[in-house]
């Protein structure tokens, strides 16, 4: 007699967890709920190509590329690519009010002011790599976080961190084709 019981009282757990988890598997979407109208946000990416340059005892990371992507609460868009000896190219553009709110959704929805990262470093050993600079302002709160590829450091960057890439990097390929 104890055994159905306690079957049927440890399945009610799990059975809770089944009907939480399905809508988010199935809808995996950023909800724009997380977004108020009132929300003051502005994002700057720094995107650098960097290549190590030996200097006989020394080594310096240069610059290759350099782009630069800003935005603002109101969907301007700012995008700068800089190439050494190479004049800079400058785009700007406004974006659909959907997407300023996408990603104001995504950094409200996932935490990413909260994030107890600052700084992800590339091995030593890399000599040419991406690294990543987020600075984000979010209704007066700012977050700064540098990070390499993945490819180019041990250490984790976290998922949450990629996906804001991700959706910031799709916006620079938007700026780029226009």
């Amino acid at each position: 007699m104890a055994k159905p019981i306690l079957i049927i009282g440890a399945s009610i757990p799990v059975i809770f967890a089944i009907l939480i988890a399905i809508p988010m598997i199935m809808n995996p979407q950023i909800p724009f709920s997380a977004a108020n109208a009132d929300d003051k946000i502005n994002i700057e990416l720094i995107k650098y190509d960097l290549k190590k340059i030996s200097l006989g005892v020394t080594d310096r990371l240069a610059p290759q590329k350099s782009e630069i992507l800003t935005i603002s609460d109101d969907g301007a868009l700012r995008y700068t690519l800089t190439v050494p000896d190479v004049t800079p190219v400058e785009k700007t553009m406004i974006l659909p009010e959907g997407n300023v709110t996408k990603l104001t959704a995504l950094v409200k929805e996932t935490g990413f002011m909260q994030l107890p990262i600052d700084n992800i470093s590339a091995d030593e050993s890399q000599t040419e790599f991406t690294k990543f600079s987020l600075k984000v302002t979010l209704n007066g709160k700012t977050k700064h976080i540098q990070w390499a590829e993945q490819n180019a450091t041990s250490t984790f960057v976290p998922p949450l961190i990629s996906n804001v890439e991700l959706e910031l990097e799709k916006l620079i390929d938007y700026a780029k084709q226009n």
